[in-house]
């Protein structure tokens, strides 16, 4: 059987939904994608609390690493679910798991208990964004859905934000077990609304599941989240630990690369990469979540110990990195919906993200609030006009079979550089704050409020060399974003595809076969 019979046909006849029952569904996945972004922000901002509440401090930084090591692992797997079985039922899937996770997170007695729960609300949480992206690449077409998926990632910059506020306030007022527990009812409306409104086409025939694929992209993605973050931190990164980390994930890359040459419906299809704008989307997504850890948690760490803002101050300083992001990622899915072109806007991002790093690299402790703020306005616009871009241009570039394992292995690639970014990026703050270990009266390990408390002198040694570090980590993200640069620019300028409105992406009815308009469809 070749590749193109074993994949489920698709049942076209479904009736396609109409736009006000599209936008119904649109909102109820605004909301599924407000769990998922907020989810992260919100626990960070309340762990000191739990942590004081349930003990085991030694664990703390678990329960982070559960959720993403469980996120990551099942991030690439759910695309493809989504088109071997139907991505409606697999974003029910995945909400449903999430809600289950988090309603046991908040009954938690101990760490360990919220640790193992944390992990299973990452399974969950892993499929919510993928399968709102596919779902939008099956309600849309590329070009139109360029409008829409602006929204949701709107939606994503502004939840990062506002998150470690709405976590302090729930914290404070209402404890810190309703961090978990609030997921319940918006989760339970986004999925009323998705289940009542969204009808997409059907599937027939038998899936194959590629299990080898599963497995050994399961076992390499939790080797490297562990690595990237461990190495520089937990363990040395020449201890054997690392190494043995490493040495697991090149073996079973080679094993998981192998499996997928032999089997006829991949997890994730090497055919995707024959199209060079998939490639060059997944190159710059992986940059682009590389740079974001300096443009969020190391602005805020900048904010807070170098200008002593308070760490809800430090949340509403950052909003203007946020209009940034929210203008440029609003007008890019404006242009791309009327034009159906998308070639400059990674290529713009990345020339300004450089820009931007370059001129935050600048700052020092005499830099005003003012000039940092304009700074991060900058970051936030380089970052706004590709966030969207990579996913709708690799929806397009392949075939729709594949829109569901072309959406989650973008998503995948751009967390992946987040979280080799936060390894790298740490080790060189870690490095250049040892290298001033000897000015520091207190080490290099202490609080933003414990610095505020020290005698003037102290203080003034702690923030010069926190911003001399600080200015490192944003000069090394340079040449990263340069090569991001050098990447975008060899996209080819193809047009989106179109189609004919709700329901009429590239998986639904007047479609060539394999569902593109014909030539001249976005592939490279």
């Amino acid at each position: 059987m070749s590749r193109a019979q074993s994949a489920p046909a698709v049942d076209v006849a479904d009736p396609t939904p109409p736009r006000k029952q599209a936008v119904l569904v649109f909102i109820g996945l605004m909301l599924a994608m407000l769990l998922g972004t907020l989810d992260t922000q919100i626990v960070a901002t309340a762990m000191p609390t739990i942590s004081g509440d349930l003990g085991g401090v030694e664990q703390f930084a678990w329960v982070s690493t559960a959720y993403l090591l469980t996120f990551s692992v099942v991030t690439p797997l759910y695309g493809k679910l989504g088109d071997l079985f139907g991505r409606k039922r697999v974003f029910v899937f995945a909400i449903v798991i999430f809600l289950v996770g988090s309603a046991l997170c908040g009954a938690a007695g101990s760490m360990t208990q919220l640790i193992i729960f944390r992990a299973v609300q990452g399974i969950g949480g892993g499929g919510l964004t993928v399968s709102i992206f596919a779902i939008l690449g099956d309600l849309f077409s590329p070009r139109e859905g360029a409008r829409y998926q602006s929204y949701a990632t709107a939606t994503f910059a502004a939840s990062s934000v506002s998150g470690p506020l709405l976590g302090g306030l729930i914290t404070d007022h209402l404890g810190w077990r309703w961090v978990f527990y609030i997921n319940m009812p918006v989760g339970a409306i986004a999925l009323f609304m998705v289940i009542t409104f969204l009808s997409l086409p059907g599937h027939r025939g038998t899936p194959r599941v590629d299990y080898a694929g599963i497995v050994t992209l399961g076992g390499a993605v939790s080797c490297l989240v562990l690595l990237t973050n461990w190495a520089g931190t937990k363990y040395a990164w020449s201890s054997t630990v690392i190494i043995g980390l490493a040495s697991a994930v090149l073996v079973l890359g080679l094993l998981w690369f192998a499996a997928e040459r032999r089997t006829t419906d991949p997890v994730v299809p090497l055919r995707m990469f024959d199209s060079s704008t998939f490639s060059i989307s997944n190159v710059v997504a992986f940059v682009g979540g590389f740079i974001s850890i300096g443009a969020l948690n190391y602005l805020a760490l900048y904010l807070q110990m170098v200008t002593g803002t308070s760490p809800q101050n430090a949340g509403l300083l950052m909003l203007p990195m946020t209009a940034g992001m929210l203008l440029a990622t609003m007008a890019t899915g404006h242009f791309m919906a009327k034009t159906g072109q998308y070639k400059w806007y990674p290529t713009a991002s990345m020339a300004v993200s450089a820009l931007a790093l370059y001129l935050l690299s600048t700052m020092t402790i005499s830099t005003s609030l003012a000039v940092t703020s304009v700074f991060m306005a900058v970051l936030g616009l380089g970052a706004g006009l590709s966030q969207q871009v990579t996913v709708v241009a690799s929806q397009s570039a392949v075939e729709v079979r594949d829109i569901g394992a072309a959406t989650s292995t973008v998503t995948f690639t751009r967390m992946l550089g987040t979280s080799i970014g936060a390894s790298v990026f740490g080790a060189i703050l870690n490095n250049g704050l040892a290298d001033n270990a000897s000015k520091l009266s207190h080490g290099v390990s202490i609080s933003p409020e414990a610095v505020r408390r020290l005698p003037e002198a102290a203080q003034d040694a702690y923030t010069a060399a926190y911003a001399d570090s600080l200015s490192t980590v944003f000069l090394t993200a340079l040449p990263v974003t340069l090569v991001g640069l050098a990447f975008a620019l060899f996209l080819k300028k193809l047009p989106l595809r179109s189609g004919g409105g709700p329901g009429k992406g590239p998986g639904g009815p007047g479609k060539g076969p394999g569902g593109s308009d014909g030539p001249g469809d976005g592939r490279a």
